[in-house]
């Protein structure tokens, strides 16, 4: 169990940053598999390689309960890979100045992130931020800060403990 610190909560996102998080990762997704049906179209129509456009076809005759498996996987691992990658950040949290600590404000390490992003795929987990903190929060001990806020907090409380501290020369 983590020591809490309550700097981290003061600086969270506001639930509607973190609704654009959503919103602007689900649209990287959906860039992703546009990008590959373009570029497997147009691999096929140069070199004449059936292997990826094949697969695009498949996809687009998928079930609705296989898309939503399909999806759900594709955006786990983008999630999972990014957050773990750039410490934090998705392309929706650079956008919003936002990112990923741990409730003790350290860096989350691969199973925080993994816990946090395999949190997702319970059924209604985007309800779950009705209350104070989403589960996949929660369950990783994880919070989404405003990046500015908790560094300029940190920042002053750093300068306020200098204060009276004799120099060294």
């Amino acid at each position: 169990m983590r020591k809490y610190l309550a700097v981290v909560d003061r600086n969270r996102s506001q639930k509607m940053v973190r609704l654009a998080h959503l919103i602007i990762d689900r649209l990287v997704i959906y860039f992703i598999f546009i990008a590959f049906g373009f570029f497997s179209s147009l691999l096929y129509e140069l070199t004449g390689i059936a292997f990826f456009f094949e697969i695009v076809q498949k996809m687009a005759s998928v079930s609705k309960v296989t898309d939503i498996l399909i999806t759900a996987s594709v955006y786990f691992i983008y999630i999972f890979l990014i957050e773990y990658f750039t410490k934090g950040r998705s392309i929706g949290k650079y956008i919003t100045g936002s990112k990923v600590i741990c409730i003790d404000g350290s860096e989350p390490t691969f199973k925080d992130y993994f816990i946090r992003n395999i949190s997702r795929f319970v059924p209604l987990d985007a309800f779950s931020f009705i209350g104070e903190n989403g589960w996949h929060d929660s369950w990783s001990e994880t919070r989404v800060i405003n990046l500015k806020n908790y560094k300029a907090e940190r920042q002053a409380k750093s300068e306020i403990d200098e204060l009276g501290r004799k120099e060294i020369a």
